[in-house]
C-alpha cells in the first residue's frame, strides 16, 4: 500500500471509498514482493500492480467486488498456477502469491491511520504501518502505525466503530498510534517489532500470539514500511557521473555529486542530481549522514583525492564502495591505502575497479555496469548470465507459506 502512497493519499484527501490489494507474500518466483499493492475506487479507477500483469484484472474484480458488498472485512486470496486448468488465473512463472483485498471507506474507523500512513509516505518520511491478516475474525484489517517522529495517527476495528485504538511510545525508536484491541501487550510487542522493520527498511509479515507473546491465538501482522530514498554519493564530476546520476536515479536514489573543483561541480552539468556539492570528497563524507543503504562511487581516480576519500569510506557502514580505474590505478591505489593504515580486511570492501564486466565502454554503459553491480550486491546475485545458469531469478525471495485466514485458491 505505501508503495503507492502519493496516489493514495490524493484519494484520502479527496474523500473516495477505495479497495486496496497488498501483496502479503511470496512463494517461488513471482514478479513482484511483498508490499506490492493494487487500488481501486468506486468509479473503477485503478493505479499501482501486485504482479505486473499476470493476475491483475482477477484482482481488480475482488477489489470492485469487496466496495460492492460493503463489508468492511479484508479478504485474503492465494494466487497460484496450474498445468491442468488452462483457462486458470495465475502465475505464468510458477510461483505463489497470497494478496490481501482491504476495502478502505470514508467512514472506516481504520481509514485514519491508513490515512497518517499515507500522509507520511506520500512526504518521505519514515513510517510503517502494521496490519492483521490472519486470526480471529474480529481482528482482520485492524492496524498500528509506527514512526520514528511523534506525529500520530488513530485507528479502529474492522466491522466495528468507536473504537478509539491506543498510542504510546516503544524503546528507543519512536512512537506507535492505533491498535488492535486485543491484550494490553500485543500493541506495545508489534509497534517494537515494525520499529525493526522500519530502521532496516523492511516489509514482510510476522506470526504472534494475541497476547502479543506466543500466548493465544496466532496472528499474521503484515508490516510495511516506507523509508526515504537511499543515497547514492557519486565523486568525480565527470562525463561518467552524469551518466551514473541518470541510472541512479532511475534505481530510485537520492543522488548527490561531489567534487572540489567548481568549474565541474555544476547544477547545469547534472541537472538530474539533487544536489551538486563543491568540497574536497573525504571532508563532505565527514559531515555528510550515510546508512547501511548508501551506495558510494568514486569516480575521481585521482589518489589526492582518492586515498583520503577511501581510507574513510572503507571504514563507514555502507551498502557499497566502488571506484573508478584501470588495473594498474587500482594497483597503485591499493598500495597508498596500505601505507595509510588501511587494513587487507577493509580493502576487500573495495569494488575496483568498479562495475560488472559488460564490456562497457561509453559513459551510459559504463553507468549500466555500475549499477548492475550496485544492484547485484544489493540482492546477492552473482552477475553471470542467466541463461544456463542455475540461480535463483529473485534472490531475495522468501519462501513464505500462506497465512492462514481466508484463502481462496485460484488457480
Amino acid at each position: 500500500m505505501l508503495d503507492i502512497a502519493e496516489e493514495l493519499h490524493r484519494w484520502v484527501e479527496q474523500g473516495r471509498d477505495f479497495a486496496v490489494a497488498t501483496v502479503v507474500a511470496v512463494s517461488g518466483s513471482a514478479p513482484r514482493g511483498p508490499g506490492a499493492a493494487l487500488a481501486v475506487d468506486s468509479e473503477g479507477t485503478v493505479i499501482g500492480s501486485v504482479s505486473g500483469g499476470c493476475v491483475e484484472g482477477a484482482v481488480y474484480e475482488l477489489c470492485q467486488q469487496a466496495l460492492a458488498d460493503g463489508e468492511s472485512v479484508p479478504v485474503l486470496e492465494r494466487f497460484g498456477y496450474s498445468d491442468e486448468d488452462a483457462f486458470a488465473v495465475g502465475l505464468t512463472c510458477g510461483g505463489v502469491i497470497d494478496i490481501l483485498v482491504t476495502p478502505v471507506r470514508a467512514s472506516a474507523p481504520e481509514r485514519e491511520v491508513f490515512a497518517s500512513a499515507l500522509s507520511a509516505a506520500a512526504r518521505g518520511e519514515a513510517a510503517a504501518v502494521a496490519r492483521v491478516v490472519s486470526g480471529p475474525g474480529e481482528m482482520l484489517g485492524r492496524a498500528l502505525l509506527v514512526r520514528s517522529d511523534s506525529s500520530s495517527g488513530s485507528s479502529g476495528s474492522s466491522g466495528s466503530s468507536g473504537s478509539s485504538g491506543s498510542s504510546g511510545t516503544f524503546g528507543s525508536y519512536g512512537s506507535y498510534e492505533g491498535g488492535f484491541g486485543a491484550h494490553p501487550e500485543l500493541d506495545r510487542t508489534v509497534a517494537a517489532e515494525a520499529g525493526a522493520f522500519l530502521d532496516a527498511g523492511r516489509t514482510g509479515t510476522l506470526e504472534i500470539g494475541e497476547q502479543g507473546s506466543r500466548c493465544g491465538a496466532p496472528l499474521t501482522v503484515l508490516v510495511e514500511s516506507s523509508v526515504p530514498p537511499p543515497r547514492m554519493l557519486v565523486f568525480g564530476a565527470i562525463d561518467f557521473a552524469s551518466a551514473l546520476v541518470r541510472i541512479g536515479k532511475f534505481l530510485g536514489y537520492h543522488v548527490t555529486v561531489c567534487d572540489a573543483r567548481p568549474v565541474f561541480a555544476t547544477a547545469a552539468r547534472f541537472p538530474d542530481a539533487d544536489e551538486v556539492v563543491i568540497d574536497w570528497p573525504h571532508r563532505y563524507l565527514e559531515r555528510t549522514p550515510v546508512d547501511a543503504r548508501t551506495v558510494l562511487c568514486v569516480l575521481t581516480h585521482d589518489a589526492k583525492f582518492d586515498v583520503p576519500l577511501l581510507r574513510l569510506a572503507l571504514r563507514l557502514p555502507v551498502a557499497y564502495v566502488g571506484a573508478m580505474g584501470s588495473r594498474r590505478t587500482h594497483l597503485d591505489r591499493n598500495e597508498r591505502l596500505r601505507q595509510v593504515g588501511v587494513t587487507e580486511l577493509e580493502l576487500a570492501r573495495l569494488r575496483s575497479p568498479i562495475g560488472l564486466d559488460l564490456g562497457a565502454r561509453t559513459p551510459e554503459e559504463t553507468a549500466l555496469s555500475i549499477a548492475a553491480e550496485i544492484v547485484a550486491n544489493r540482492r546477492g546475485g552473482s552477475g553471470v548470465s542467466l541463461t544456463g545458469a542455475h540461480t535463483p531469478i529473485h534472490h531475495d525471495a522468501t519462501s513464505a507459506t500462506a497465512p492462514a485466514g481466508r484463502i481462496g485458491s485460484v488457480a
